[in-house]
This record gives structure tokens, sequence and C-alpha cells, in this order.
């Protein structure tokens, strides 16, 4: 009985860990790695271990950090189950989907603009059909259903409260007559954030694998985030120009039109035209509200009979190119929310291509933006940025507002796992550096347990 540590070590991104137990060896998450051109070449590498081998994947949630790499998994011989929570296996459809035909279109664009030979010669990293076959191999299970993965291993699915469908992995291994208990946090919420549920407390474990993304800091009060919203969208209005907010598809920009519709009076709403200018935030739109099992209270009340926006009647939808392409004719008065969340790709780089050289203009930034990214590099002041290829000068106001992440700060996570009643062994992930540090030691100093930060290919063993 042992875990493998492969992704999400070294970096955020690329969630990644293998499980052996009982001579069956499982996946937990296959995702890609995000980031800097270097680093996203990674994603083509060969696995750590032979997928073809492999008898199962355990998948915490939709984002594709964690669930990317699936359909290179499946292409390489992987031909097992894909276990995850309902909501999530319906998530994944449109992130899978999204993702292929964005490698796709890049892989199109190089060849018809090669800057190097090698772009001549451009593939995508995995095709659409290569989505669907993997999304095949999917098996939706409802949260709190204990259910046998392969022999010697059980799961269950707990509320992360992350994303709609993310999961806390509840493992529990067997081998001989040896018992112990794994559990992975996957992407933990913050407590009290609107439409979903808190994370769910678990009790035991031997030993937990957790996230760390902002282990080092805490988030502002969620008031405070809400003021300031406010005073963004009304001194925006006096300014006469366009508000663009790069944001996450899945989670974040349905967040944000929730707490539109929520505040419309008070944060002026009435004075914009909204946009949801991803076809992928739509589709998962109507997902997530094809889910009110899922959500907390207020936001289940605030359903009523069809749709969480009763009041957001300046509302667009705009799937398709053409309706993309007007946008950018608008000099004023529109909220355009588009992916991708960290600006490393999609239809956000063509509104920030015609708005961010123009002062007028707001850039409000939502989420976590990874080293190496366009995101990350407007967040750390940038003068000029490159996209597709040409300079554009920042002009615009930034804006970067951390309240609304869709992962606890520092305290939510202790506050996570606090809940354990014995005191379990921590392999802290999914953290820069100096994130998992600072965790670590927080672990070790808050709650007396042991803690330690993984190295890829570093294994441990349950059995010892």
């Amino acid at each position: 009985m042992e875990i493998e540590f492969y992704g999400a070590t070294e970096r955020v991104t690329g969630s990644c860990h293998i499980l052996r137990v009982g001579g069956r060896t499982v996946l937990l998450d296959c995702g890609l790695v995000q980031g800097s051109h270097d680093e996203e070449a990674l994603n083509r590498e060969p696995f750590a271990f032979d997928a073809r081998e492999l008898d199962a994947v355990l998948l915490s949630h939709g984002h594709i950090d964690h669930s990317g790499r699936i359909p290179l998994l499946v292409s390489r011989g992987f031909s097992g189950p894909v276990f995850t929570q309902e909501a999530t296996a319906d998530l994944a459809r449109v992130l899978l989907l999204d993702s292929a035909s964005l490698a796709e279109r890049d892989a199109l664009y190089h060849r018809k603009h090669p800057r190097i030979a090698a772009d001549r010669r451009a593939e995508p990293l995995y095709t659409r059909e290569a989505a669907l076959r993997a999304l095949e191999r999917f098996r939706g299970v409802p949260y709190a259903e204990r259910f046998t993965v392969v022999p010697g291993l059980e799961a269950c699915f707990r509320d992360a409260g992350h994303i709609l469908g993310s999961a806390v992995l509840e493992l529990w291994l067997s081998e001989g007559d040896s018992r112990r208990k794994l559990v992975f946090s996957g992407d933990l919420g913050q407590y009290g954030h609107p439409i979903l549920n808190d994370p769910e407390t678990v009790r035991d474990a031997d030993a937990v694998i957790i996230e760390s993304t902002y282990g080092d800091r805490l988030h502002r009060e969620f008031s405070s985030t809400l003021d300031e919203l406010g005073d963004i969208f009304r001194s925006a209005c006096r300014s006469c120009g366009n508000i663009l907010i790069p944001a996450f598809s899945i989670g974040r920009s349905q967040e944000l039109l929730y707490l539109m519709a929520t505040h419309f009076e008070e944060w002026g709403m009435q004075e914009w035209q909204v946009y949801l200018d991803s076809p992928m935030a739509i589709e998962a739109s109507l997902i997530y509200w094809g889910h009110p099992e899922l959500f907390d209270r207020e936001a289940a009340a605030a359903k009523g009979d069809s749709s969480l926006l009763p009041t957001l009647r300046n509302l667009h939808f705009t799937p398709k190119v053409e309706q993309s392409q007007e946008l950018n004719a608008r000099r004023s008065g529109a909220v355009i929310i588009a992916g991708s969340g960290m600006c490393n790709g999609g239809r956000i780089l063509h509104h920030l291509k015609h708005n961010i050289p123009r002062p007028e203009c707001h850039l409000l930034i939502t989420g976590y933006q990874a080293e190496g990214t366009l995101g990350r590099r407007l967040v750390e002041g940038a003068g000029e940025v490159e996209i597709h290829g040409r300079s554009y000068p920042v002009r615009a106001a930034l804006h970067t507002v951390g309240g609304l992440s869709a992962h606890g700060d520092r305290d939510d996570m202790l506050r996570w796992a606090s809940g354990f009643e014995n005191s379990p062994r921590f392999f802290v992930v999914h953290g820069d550096p100096s994130a998992k540090e600072s965790f670590r030691t927080a672990i070790e100093q808050r709650l007396g347990c042991r803690a330690g930060i993984p190295e890829p290919g570093d294994r441990y063993d349950f059995s010892s």
C-alpha cells in the first residue's frame, strides 16, 4: 500500500498521484500543467507510469489542471473507469471538449502563422475525438456513497465546496491484514461562500494529501470583497469604458453572475450590459442551474423555478464567434466575462487587445494567476504585454479582487484539516514553493501533526 507523488508537487497545476494497493494501480487526478510555454510543453512528455497498467482513475473535480490529461491517458492505453462525482461528470464533458478545441485551434494557428520551423508541423495535444473517447470511461457517483474502486480499495466522495461536484476523496485501503485510510482534499473551497456548501469535514485518516494554493495568505473578508466590487462597477460607469473579467468558466463565472443579480440595484448593474462571452461558461451555467440539490440554502432559495439570475435582466449569452467579435466595437458600457481565467488563451485575449490600451477601461482579476501566465504578468504590473505576437501597452485600470477565489485560504484549509479527530500525517501539494512551506509549518505548529512536502517521484508506504 503506497502513494507515489507525481503532479502538482513542483507547481500548483498538473494534479496527479499514483496509489498502489493489492497489486492494483489507481490514479488520483490527471491534470494539465498550466503556465509558461516551457511548463505546458511538459504535458506532451511521457507519463511516469504505464497508462496501460492503470486499473482506474479517481477524479476530484473537473478543473482542467486536475482532469485535462485524461484524454492523453486513454490515447496511451488506459482502458479502465474514471470515477467522479455526478456533477463533475457533467462538467467534464464541457471542459475536456473545450480543452481539445483550444488545442486544435492553437495548432491550426501555428501552422498558418509559423514563427519557427516546428510550427508548420504543430499538432494538438489531443483532439475532440480523443476527448470523447475519454468521456466514455467516466462514471458518475453521488456524494456520500461508498463504492468499490478495485479489490482492496473503497472510496467515497465528500463535498469540497470548491466548484460544482468538487470532492474530497475518502479512501479505504486493505491488503492482507493491513487496513489504512487515505484522504485526498482535492481543492477546498471557502467557508460561507455563495452558491455551494462549505467543505465537508472528515473525522479520521492515517494520511492526508492536502492542497496549499493559498497556504501562505488570507483572503479578505467577503463583505469587503462585495463592497469593493460595488465600488468598481459604480466608478467604472463614470469613466465610460468597458470592464473585462477574465474568469474561469466553471465556478467563477456563475458566482459573478449570481452576485451581480443579488446586488443588482446596489451596484448599479442596470447601467451595464453584461456579456457571458464563453461557450463553455454558458454550457457550465446550464449544468450549474441543473443541480440545485448541490446548492447552499440561500442559493437554492434564490433559484426559484428556473434560474439563479432572476433580476439580471441585462445578461446576454454570446456563444458564436461573430457575436464575440461584435463586442470589440463596443467602446463603453459592457461588462465582458470571458475565458480563460489566467488570460493564457480563449476569447479574453481578443478583448484585451481592444481594451487594455485604453485608460478608461477596467480589468478585473478575480482568481489565482499561475506563474508564467499573461494574467500573472498583468497582476505583477507589466506596462506592456505581448498577445498573438504583438505588443500592447497596459493603460486600463487593474483591480485584483482576491476574495472571490474558489480556493479556501490558509485558515479555511486549517479549519478543514483540524476536523480530523486523530493526528494523521499530512502531505502538502498543489502550491507554489513558498505557499507549501508556509502551510506545512502552519499544520505542524497549529495542529501538532507531522507534515511534509513531497518531491516528484517520492513514495509513502502505508503498510509500515
